[in-house]
């Protein structure tokens, strides 16, 4: 009782200095003004705040994607949010969008609304309003706010003033995705320090599509360019499901945070270029405003310049101060394939306590939080009659009393996989000596497990497990429920891989916008060669970044051995994968091998016609790819103006089964293309060989020629080869059957001779 009071006086303490320190950072000479105080705090005088930016985030963009529901008697959920580290709250408000049960009674119920377990406002139960769609604005007082913070709402309701079931139907309320936290923030100047990366440039506290401006000189040539791709890759590891862009600027400093990159005899304006000794690394005040920074990645030559990119995304974390000189750096081994750190490894099971944090594996209560478990296998795995993967699972939880419907549901993203009843400790509730009693941990939980397989249909490239304890309620008879129920998944449950063969059938748009495949098969991009334009221009480069920001958050790995060419030297890269970026005007490559794309440009120039390999292949002898959700033949009409942008991936004109991703874009349809990359409502319409993007639409076609990259075990290759051409197969068992009537007529023959000698 003493240690809880203490910890309370010391939370009050720590929200009144937090209070007097934020009025006097926003002490600028105004009139004071008094701000409401959140319960529990005292309203004091202080600066109006100056104006700054207004941000409002939806529910989706601050992680809840999903529909929330409270039911029972206090059910709760909890909203986080953040704030960047180089921004100060002056105001907030919630607008939430909400609506509640018919049946709860006025007297009884309300919504209780606090921020970081300090009680913000109380929402009162109107009858005449209930089950209708309500809103309310309500403010927080940004002395609760700190660096991560939590937003919780919960249900306070009541049905009946007698005995009442505490999980009753009639006891809800919803929570409208529609809803919106709005916070308005001024600049905080923070401080020029390596050991804050990737501070300020990036801040995972920060939500929001990342956007990193890059500056060159006057033009930035292919060394310069490779580092800056490094430098793109790390970030937009970073990043994650946000994703990120690079503006770019020559010569010239944007009014925001920046990367530089220079050499001695690279010129941008304002910007004095300190003396440079070797790789170098360094963050510095903008010299027009010292809230925003600069980190200058610095050399004397390219080469240099590429050291000091690749020791930043690989060592950011052991520079310190102002500036380093990086010194004795040794690139990390090559990468084996299949070994991006994002991807389930093909070699090993893999534990679930190894993809998602350990803390989360455990709930409690009869409401409790979905344990979620994100599964990114490699797009090529082959599960042609394959059970699909496999999924040791093992888990606790506190044995139910007596049998009931209580399981532990399994599901995909959205689709249902399974439900595991959960045990009760005496099945026969009869006799102590009953052989069928669980033994107990010592923590008083029971252990289970069970060997499920995991439909390849369900798992994607980008897919969630989704474990949900569903503990049913014992009848209360007007008696308390006791919440003492617990959930635990295993850390040490296993999926299995690592017996799949990689085998798959190309072009296939929907493993490059996914996973970054076939690019990604190597995490650092060994075997990747990206081809801009001989004159490449400002959005080509930034397309350049942002696609290899999409590579380093599909691998978690910077592109440490990615090759930047030109298409006059495009014939030396045979034996490697190319990304080709550019315009149809600009991009020499895609005048040279338009036969091969699957696109066909007509003379008007006007029109794309997708021709469909189907008409230039007899399915009875070579096989189908056994895919028919798409369209294989269409005549697109492309925007005069530019902005509209076209995937196409095919086979390499240079080398059978090595792939070319075509990346069409102007400056006008580049925003558009980048966007359906990083947007998952978008990305998942990319597939098959030919993609259109216009505007927030996404069109995809499967035409051209197929081919396959991977091996499969032999006896597997002709079982697959055959079962997808009848007349191969109908062939095989002819020569078969033929072969088997020659071999018997000679044995025949050679017993006849024997006879007769």
């Amino acid at each position: 009782m003493t240690s809880a009071l203490h910890r309370k006086q010391a939370g009050a303490i720590a929200l009144a200095l937090l209070a007097w320190a934020g009025g006097s950072a926003l002490a600028q000479g105004k009139p004071a003004t008094t701000t409401p105080a959140a319960p529990g705090l005292p309203a004091i005088a202080q600066p109006a705040p100056p104006a700054g930016t207004t941000r409002e985030l939806t529910l989706t963009q601050l992680g809840v994607d999903y529909a929330i529901n409270l039911r029972g008697i206090s059910g709760t959920v909890g909203i986080p949010f953040s704030v960047r580290a180089d921004e100060l709250v002056t105001s907030a408000a919630l607008k939430l969008n909400y609506a509640y049960s018919p049946a709860l009674i006025p007297e009884l119920s309300h919504i209780k609304v606090s921020v970081n377990d300090v009680l913000v406002t109380t929402l009162p139960v109107v009858r005449g309003e209930a089950g209708k769609p309500q809103s309310a604005e309500i403010p927080i007082d940004r002395r609760l706010i700190t660096d991560f913070n939590r937003i919780n709402i919960e249900l306070v309701g009541h049905y009946t003033r007698e005995c009442e079931d505490p999980v009753h139907s009639s006891l809800w309320a919803t929570v409208d995705a529609s809803s919106t936290l709005r916070l308005n923030v001024v600049p905080l100047k923070v401080a020029a320090d390596l050991g804050t990366l990737p501070q300020p440039f990036f801040d995972r506290r920060d939500v929001r599509r990342a956007s990193i401006p890059f500056v060159f000189g006057n033009a930035a040539g292919t060394p310069t360019l490779e580092a800056a791709g490094i430098v793109s890759s790390w970030f937009g590891g970073l990043a994650g499901y946000r994703g990120a862009v690079f503006p770019v600027s020559n010569g010239e400093l944007p009014a925001a945070h920046a990367v530089v990159f220079a050499t001695p005899e690279t010129t941008i304006d304002g910007l004095p270029l300190p003396p440079i000794q070797g790789p170098t690394l360094s963050v510095v005040d903008h010299p027009r405003d010292a809230t925003h920074k600069l980190l200058l990645v610095l050399g004397r030559n390219p080469a240099e310049l590429r050291t000091a990119a690749a020791a930043l995304a690989v060592n950011s974390r052991v520079f310190t101060g102002g500036t380093a000189t990086v010194s004795n750096f040794q690139e990390p081994p090559a990468r084996r394939p299949y070994d991006s750190p994002r991807w389930l490894a093909d070699d090993r099971p893999v534990k679930l306590g190894e993809l998602a944090p350990v803390a989360d594996f455990s709930v409690a209560g009869y409401a409790p939080d979905v344990v979620k478990v994100n599964l990114q296998p490699a797009p090529d795995l082959f599960t042609w009659r394959s059970r699909g993967y496999p999924l040791d699972l093992r888990f606790n939880y506190t044995p139910r009393v007596r049998a009931d419907q209580s399981t532990l549901n399994l599901s995909l993203n959205e689709s249902f996989v399974a439900s595991l009843p959960l045990r009760a400790a005496n099945p026969a509730g009869e006799h102590w000596w009953n052989q069928f009693l669980l033994p107990l941990l010592p923590d008083g939980t029971v252990s289970q497990s069970k060997s499920l397989s995991l439909s390849p249909l369900l798992v994607g490239s980008r897919s969630q497990l989704r474990m949900h304890y569903y503990f049913e309620p014992q009848a209360s008879d007007c008696k308390p429920l006791l919440d003492n129920v617990r959930g635990n998944i295993d850390p040490a449950s296993t999926i299995d891989v690592s017996r799949l063969p990689h085998y798959i059938a190309m072009p296939e748009l929907a493993a490059y916008a996914n996973s970054g495949f076939p690019f990604s098969r190597l995490a650092d991009l060994a075997d990747t060669v990206v081809v801009l334009p001989d004159q490449p221009e400002t959005s080509d480069v930034e397309t350049y970044l942002a696609l290899l920001g999409h590579l380093g958050n599909a691998t978690g790995y910077p592109a440490l051995r990615l090759t930047l060419g030109r298409a006059a030297n495009v014939s030396q890269w045979a034996q490697k994968d190319l990304l080709v970026l550019g315009s149809l005007q600009s991009q020499p490559l895609f005048t040279q091998w338009a036969d091969r794309m699957p696109l066909k440009r007509t003379p008007e120039a006007k029109q794309f016609h997708l021709g469909s390999w189907i008409d230039d292949t007899l399915d009875l002898i070579t096989g189908t790819r056994q895919r028919e959700d798409l369209p294989a033949t269409t005549r697109m009409t492309v925007a005069e103006d530019g902005t509209d942008a076209v995937l196409a991936g095919f086979e390499s004109p240079l080398q059978k089964e090595r792939s070319v991703v075509a990346v069409v874009a102007t400056a006008a349809s580049q925003p558009a293309l980048l966007n359906a990359l990083m947007s998952p409502s978008l990305v998942r319409d990319i597939q098959g060989s030919t993609a259109f993007v216009r505007g927030t639409q996404v069109s995809s076609l499967l035409a051209g020629g197929t081919y396959y990259v991977g091996r499969l075990p032999p006896v597997m290759w002709l079982q697959w080869t055959l079962s997808r051409s009848p007349l191969l197969l109908a062939a095989a068992v002819v020569a078969l059957a033929f072969i088997g009537a020659v071999a018997a007529y000679l044995s025949l023959q050679l017993r006849a001779r024997r006879r007769l000698r």
